[in-house]
């Protein structure tokens, strides 16, 4: 399937899901990631979840990198430059949803795209190699093409992998990782 299918065939199956089941998967999820030989490092860079598009809820990984005392990093977007700043997640920080909904940060100290150690990538779908659909502006692919070459790149899904996307890019980042909330897939 190309990219603008799988984004159709996601959301609705995304859009079945009742709030309860996200919160049940998204902590199966959560306790996945434990099993994940990650935890050693420092930055770790996640995305705070848009409730209104059903995504994986992110806050049982959010009290996992505090309660493990890791440094936790999320971005405001540009939508004219389609880049992220990278800010460092304190008690300090504001955050405030913007005009689609995607919780941002308003303040606090930013934190370069060679910093961070771990990325929790958020998507639609994916596939058996790691390619992954996005909402297709492209600002995850920009933001990991910037990381360190040994930066972690996790997926979060509901769902199992696809066989193929038809259409990748180039430019499109390849995960290394993706939990869902029965396994781990490793590419």
């Amino acid at each position: 399937m190309t990219k603008k299918e799988l984004r159709k065939k996601y959301k609705e199956l995304r859009n079945d899901l009742s709030f309860d089941a996200i919160e049940d998967l998204s902590l199966q999820i959560a306790n996945q990631a434990l099993k994940l030989l990650i935890w050693n490092f420092e930055n770790y860079h996640i995305f705070l979840s848009i409730h209104e598009h059903k995504e994986v809820q992110t806050d049982y990984l959010l009290h996992i990198l505090n309660g493990k005392d890791k440094n936790v990093i999320v971005s405001k977007s540009d939508f004219k430059t389609r880049t992220m700043n990278h800010i460092l997640l304190t008690d300090n920080v504001t955050i405030k949803k913007n005009e689609w909904n995607i919780p941002e940060p308003q303040n606090g100290f930013s934190v370069a795209d060679n910093q961070i150690d771990v990325v929790f990538v958020p998507l639609l779908a994916y596939d058996v190699f790691g390619n992954r659909v996005g909402y297709g502006k492209g600002f995850y692919d920009l933001f990991l093409s910037k990381c360190k070459p040994d930066v972690v790149k996790i997926g979060l899904s509901f769902f199992n992998p696809e066989k193929l996307i038809e259409d990748v890019f180039l430019e499109d980042v390849r995960l290394d990782y993706c939990i869902t909330p029965d396994t781990i897939v490793k590419f």
